[in-house]
């Protein structure tokens, strides 16, 4: 492992020069990885893994709309792409990257095929840590592993295939056989990630329900809200209240953060702009603060995955899904987004 120095903290991360892809095909050399699900994770692992030459099968519920996109994206039936159950049955390491709400449903048929000496892998710290919500208690004479890439499984593809990664954490909740450390690190390794760096399976599922709720998505939408509707009610046009709202912020500076960070960005924008962010990012910070107390204790207690349970145990939950994101769709601010998006120089070049 490398020691890297993260702003005077050291931690230790697992690198392709230390573990390179020769080294995990020879660790997983007689392993059969099947991949279970091919919703949001399943398709950018499952692919990236057998581009890097291991060997890959996939299982999901015949007849769906996520069958269907495996067929099409090259795996062939009988062969490479089974159902579940028979998945579960030829892999020696389970890949189960269904939905929490999916593992859950699919738990005892895949508890079945959980015989001696396999592996059963999550990129989600949820059906462990919350397992007397999921009743997801795994046998003790299998390995439990996690590697959980820090991004959309789209991301993580997109990103192999332009010779990138997609940094992910690992975690071993059980080593049964020996060999879950070298297995997770090939795994790792093999799915696509830039480096991986240690967690284990609750601070995994702490830290991204909070993200999730917070800076990455709920927090960030939110933001974006108040913003742009302030400068509407005060007589900005849609264009320029987007504009100043969420296309320069992707387009511009985001870009600028991932290259060299926040005070490299700074650094490069006008006088006026670093004077005001830097005035003003404490009051958003103290004023946020206590929000963020109130999301971490409510991932901590178990209240998000009871509600996360919950809602998807409902049978009309995917049609009120589908309202809820249907009048985020629809709303002005993501309308004018849509607009924007199609003025961009690169679509008019196409």
């Amino acid at each position: 492992m490398a020691k890297i120095d993260f702003g005077g903290v050291v931690e230790n991360v697992v690198t392709r020069e230390e573990f390179p892809l020769s080294k995990a095909r020879e660790v997983l050399k007689n392993e059969v990885i099947a991949v279970i699900g091919y919703g949001v994770q399943g398709p950018g692992q499952s692919l990236n893994l057998k581009d890097n030459g291991f060997n890959v099968i996939v299982g999901q519920r015949k007849s769906s709309a996520s069958w269907d996109k495996a067929i099409k994206d090259g795996w062939v039936e009988g062969k490479t792409l089974f159902e579940i159950d028979e998945a579960c049955k030829r892999g020696t390491i389970l890949q189960l990257l269904l939905s929490d709400a999916g593992q859950i449903a699919a738990w005892p048929k895949i508890k079945e095929h959980l015989t001696k000496g396999k592996a059963l892998y999550f990129s989600h710290g949820f059906g462990i840590t919350f397992n007397n919500q999921t009743g997801i208690v795994p046998p003790k004479d299998v390995d439990v592993i996690l590697i959980a890439p820090k991004g959309s499984g789209t991301s993580l593809r997109r990103l192999f295939l332009e010779g990138k990664g997609l940094n992910s954490s690992y975690a071993i909740f059980q080593d049964a056989t020996g060999k879950a450390k070298d297995r997770v690190f090939a795994l790792g390794i093999g799915v696509g990630s830039g480096y991986l760096f240690e967690t284990d399976f609750k601070k995994e599922v702490y830290s991204d329900l909070t993200g999730e709720r917070g800076v990455l998505m709920g927090a960030i939408a939110g933001i974006m809200e108040a913003q742009y509707y302030l400068l509407r009610k005060k007589g900005h046009s849609p264009s320029e209240a987007f504009n100043e709202t969420v296309e320069e912020l992707s387009q511009s500076l985001l870009p600028l953060v991932a290259e060299n960070g926040m005070d490299w960005m700074y650094a490069n924008c006008s006088t006026t702009a670093q004077r005001g962010a830097l005035d003003w990012k404490k009051k958003f910070r103290d004023a946020v603060a206590p929000v963020f107390d109130e999301l971490y204790e409510s991932v901590a207690s178990g209240n998000e995955a009871k509600i996360t349970i919950e809602a998807n145990r409902q049978p009309d939950y995917r049609k009120k899904l589908g309202a809820e994101l249907d009048e985020l769709h629809n709303s002005e601010l993501w309308k004018a987004g849509a607009a924007v998006r199609k003025l961009r120089p690169e679509k008019n070049k196409k």
